[in-house]
This record gives structure tokens, sequence and C-alpha cells, in this order.
């Protein structure tokens, strides 16, 4: 069993950043595949950037260029560095841990609003 807790959601203004963060229990960290969702309600949830084991990333057409996924093994977490945020951007941000079976945690809200 994985537990993921996720934290740095808040409110910020556009144009402004935050940086959400994905603690990670377990011993099989550096060897999963990581990944940042969000969903906002009514909507499907939607992949925003992911990062293997590797460290190779891959992320979705509307936050190239402005948001940035990392890991550090050594702390078991991962993080969404978020920059130049939109409204648009407004969602619950799910932090997920793909290895021989998949996690997710519970969520963190960002509002991007004025």
């Amino acid at each position: 069993q994985v537990q993921l807790v996720e934290s740095g959601g808040g409110l910020v203004q556009p144009g402004g950043s935050l940086r959400l963060s994905c603690a990670a229990s377990g011993s099989i960290f550096s060897i999963a595949r990581m990944g940042w969702y969000r969903q906002v309600l009514g909507k499907q949830r939607e992949l925003v950037a992911s990062i293997a084991s590797s460290g190779s990333t891959n992320y979705a057409d509307f936050v190239k260029g402005r948001f940035t996924i990392s890991r550090d093994n050594a702390k078991n977490t991962v993080y969404l560095q978020m920059n130049s945020l939109k409204p648009e951007d407004t969602a619950v941000y799910y932090c997920k841990f793909s290895a021989l079976y998949d996690y997710w945690g519970q969520g963190t809200q960002v509002t991007v609003s004025s």
C-alpha cells in the first residue's frame, strides 16, 4: 500500500506561481512513474505532467513552457512547479503513483483568480 500526501495548493493571482509537492510512503518510489493530473468539476481528469524513474518527462501541451515536474527519490517526493498561471489552470490537482499498481493522492485545490 502506498500513501500519497499532496500539498502546496492555494489561491494565486493570474501570472503567479505555485509549487505542488507529493510525498509518497513506501520503498519503491524510485522505480515508480509519477504523474500530476487535474480535474475540474464535471469534467474528466486530465494528465498535466509525468516523470519516469529515469527522469524523462512528459507534459500536456497546455502547460508546456510553464510547468515543470521533478522528483527527489531521496525524499520520496515529486514536485510540480507552476509558473505563469492562468485562470483556466484552476482545478483540483492529483498526484498519481504508478508501479505494480496505481495509487492516487487526495488532491489539492489550485485556484487562479484576481
